[in-house]
């Protein structure tokens, strides 16, 4: 498996591992209406072409598995210079459980660590508790936080957050995801 920066050429497997992703997870907790409108690769080309989010892509023999979107967090009360997000991580249903997902989140990990951040967040659906265990698994923890998404109904998500090392640079330099 290979974990590179997303271009636009990746657009229409990003918005179709997204919204198989939600309708598999999501299927009884958000309704179906919200999720059948989740089709939009436009959203996906117009973020990569203005680079307003840093999206990277697990791929292997040229299938795209899943992808992880990382940036500065953007919560009011963490410093974006020394918290990152993780601020999607998304893959194919048929691909859940086959150590994908672990990767891409620690390759996020590393290369939050390697711009100085000290500490990782991300947003989980209360009600999810396949992601809650996966991120939790991963050193993650609810800090408390919570707000009311309104994703065709209002639903409590939590944040998490976990401590990240000094240093994100394995032996040779390079997040692990680049390492052959």
């Amino acid at each position: 498996m290979n974990i590179r920066r997303a271009t636009g050429e990746d657009t229409a497997a990003l918005a179709s591992i997204h919204a198989a992703s939600w309708r598999a997870a999501y299927r009884d907790l958000v309704p179906d209406a919200y999720l059948e409108r989740l089709d939009s690769a436009r959203r996906f080309r117009e973020s990569l072409d203005r680079n307003a989010e840093e999206t990277y892509v697990a791929e292997r023999d040229g299938e795209i598995l899943g992808f992880l979107t990382i940036g500065p967090c953007r919560d009011a009360d963490l410093d974006p210079r020394s918290a990152g997000e993780i601020q999607g991580l998304y893959l194919a249903p048929e691909h859940w459980r086959e150590g994908v997902g672990t990767a891409l989140c620690r390759f996020g990990e590393a290369l939050l660590q390697c711009r100085g951040c000290r500490t990782a967040t991300l947003w989980v659906l209360a009600g999810n508790p396949r992601a809650r265990r996966f991120y939790e698994a991963l050193g993650f923890a609810a800090d408390g936080a919570s707000v009311t998404a309104h994703l065709g109904a209002p639903l409590e998500a939590v944040r998490y957050r976990k401590p990240l090392a000094e240093s994100g640079l394995p032996d040779d330099g390079r997040p692990a995801g680049q390492r052959r």
